[in-house]
């Protein structure tokens, strides 16, 4: 059985700081080396004035993020199951932190445990506007 209820926010949870180190690594990581996110002599004269962290790097501190707020269920474990939506309304410049706040959308049960469908937002500090907005999907096995 569920523990989480349609309509309920977690967050946000702590801030996670998006580094130019943190930035290297993940362009290591996944080969994405473009100057954008890894040339900062290049990126001043770029449209956003320094280097800016992946996309996909933010989307991928959201399991940390969701780990910290969002109740774990009835033991067993949780799996990401999968994205229905994503979008990067703004950058989120070298140096940036980030946090997140997740709603349920959805809880479906099963015999295996239940699914949750959540929008999680992720905000800069100072920033007007969300970096990320996407809907995810979580398993819970029990």
């Amino acid at each position: 059985m569920s523990s989480l209820e349609v309509g309920a926010e977690y967050g946000p949870s702590s801030w996670i700081e998006v580094d130019q180190g943190r930035i290297d690594a993940f362009a290591d990581a996944t080969g994405d080396h473009q100057w954008i996110h890894v040339d900062p002599e290049r990126a001043k004269a770029g449209p956003f004035g320094t280097t800016i962290g992946h996309g996909y790097l933010t989307l991928s501190l959201l399991p940390a993020m969701s780990y910290e707020v969002v109740p774990r269920g009835a033991g067993g474990m949780a799996v990401n199951y999968g994205l229905d939506r994503v979008r990067f309304p703004a950058p989120v410049p070298s140096g940036s932190r980030l946090r997140g706040t997740f709603r349920v959308d959805r809880v479906d049960e099963s015999d295996w445990g239940f699914q949750a469908t959540m929008t999680a937002t992720v905000e800069r500090e100072g920033g007007d506007k969300p970096v990320c907005v996407a809907e995810l999907v979580f398993r819970y096995y029990t």
